[in-house]
């Protein structure tokens, strides 16, 4: 298949970029976030010395879970990147179906739980989420403008 278009329209940059967000967000869970943050104890209602004494093994076993949802953040970052450079780069129905679904479920959720929870990430992660809202707004936007003209020359 011919590929018509080799620029990368400014939908394609910002999943892209919001895909690079994913890959640093993946990395934080799996190299740098400890296993218990300070907002973590404040909604819990203990002190660390406290949970240590009830549940001796709770830090050792979220650093394990912490480490396997940074390499799933990973993981989407990177296919999010090459969505990016592939299908929604031509701007195909499919890779927009795609990226609602996976986006709604991934930092969609993310950010209303943050939010519920009242984290201190919160404004971070919405960041990151408008990233993703504003790829998916660009994608439309620039569909619908290939549409026209194409209709135009037809």
């Amino acid at each position: 298949m011919k590929q018509h278009h080799r620029s990368w329209p400014f939908s394609a940059i910002l999943l892209a970029a919001f895909g690079v967000a994913l890959v640093c967000i993946g990395a934080f869970f799996m190299f740098l976030r400890p296993p218990l943050l300070p907002e973590d104890m404040r909604f819990i209602g203990l002190s660390l010395e406290q949970l240590q004494v009830g549940q001796p093994r709770m830090a050792s076993w979220l650093e394990r879970v912490f480490r396997v949802l940074g390499g799933y953040a990973t993981a989407s970052g990177v296919l999010t990147i090459t969505v990016a450079a592939t299908s929604f780069r031509r701007h195909e129905r499919i890779a927009l179906l795609g990226v609602l679904a996976a986006g709604i479920a991934s930092i969609g959720w993310m950010v209303v739980v943050n939010f519920v929870i009242g984290s201190d990430f919160r404004w971070v992660l919405l960041a990151v989420a408008v990233l993703w809202v504003a790829s998916v707004c660009m994608f439309m936007v620039e569909r619908r403008h290939a549409t026209v003209r194409a209709g135009e020359t037809g």
